[in-house]
């Protein structure tokens, strides 16, 4: 199973991935692939998202049983603690204020 969520990229690289997953959700996409599909449209959208961003998470055998992947602005981060991947969120007012992440 893999997802990608798209933020601010191009409608163009939207249809593309339309192609090889289905979209529920504006900017959400959703299917099966082969892990060279996989990572031949996370290197696409990496080199057509522009100023947005691109987050893709897929099934494996660690002991999360899914790996996560972020690439350009995103409002997520992914921080690694004890090798257990979690999504740090950031909170725009604060970091106008100098305040960091939450």
């Amino acid at each position: 199973m893999v997802v990608m969520i798209m933020e601010s990229v191009p409608v163009g690289l939207r249809g593309e991935l339309s192609r090889w997953l289905i979209e529920p959700h504006p900017g959400v996409f959703l299917g099966h692939l082969t892990a060279m599909v996989r990572d031949r449209l996370w290197e696409r959208a990496c080199s057509a998202c522009r100023e947005g961003g691109v987050i893709q998470m897929w099934t494996t055998n660690n002991e999360q049983r899914f790996a996560v992947r972020v690439h350009g602005n995103t409002r997520r981060e992914i921080v690694d603690v004890d090798g257990l991947q979690l999504v740090r969120r950031s909170n725009p007012e604060e970091n106008s204020a100098g305040l960091g992440m939450i």
